[in-house]
């Protein structure tokens, strides 16, 4: 499972050197030469799903009749900015440009572990959103009993 936040850098080619902790874990769980599908399900943020994590989401995904507007509009989103890749023997992964244009991860990154991916974002325009917990998101939290 991913979790926690790493700091790093995209170099000017693109390139993410996975962190220690979250390149672990994909060692550990999805093996070695691991391909990932990197994506974007909002333009805000890329997505690098390990492949075997991206195929439950399709098959999830496939559930959903085809001619609903909202899956034709994640299905846009996800395949306009989607590429397949293989992380390379220093731990890197490639992200594609058109998303890395658009979401402006390059430089200073956040990576962030969701559990089953890894959400990688503008390390500045993070720390600008970032909004205190109120008390109306402490009661509406309560209710999952976290």
């Amino acid at each position: 499972m991913f979790r926690g936040n790493h700091p790093t850098r995209v170099d000017e080619k693109g390139r993410l050197k996975l962190p220690a902790d979250f390149k672990r874990v994909v060692e550990e769980k999805y093996g070695a030469g691991t391909q990932f599908y990197i994506t974007s399900r909002d333009g805000d943020d890329a997505e690098i799903y390990p492949m075997q994590e991206w195929e439950k989401f399709e098959e999830k995904l496939a559930e959903i009749p085809n001619f609903n507007p909202a899956k034709k509009k994640l299905l846009n989103y996800v395949n306009y900015y989607g590429q397949t890749t293989e992380m390379d023997a220093q731990g890197r992964v490639l992200l594609p440009q058109i998303l890395r244009e658009k979401t402006n991860t390059v430089g200073d990154v956040l990576v962030f572990g969701m559990q089953t991916f890894l959400k990688v974002t503008n390390r500045e325009a993070f720390v600008a959103s970032l909004e205190p917990m109120t008390e109306a998101d402490e009661r509406e939290l309560e209710n999952f009993k976290l």
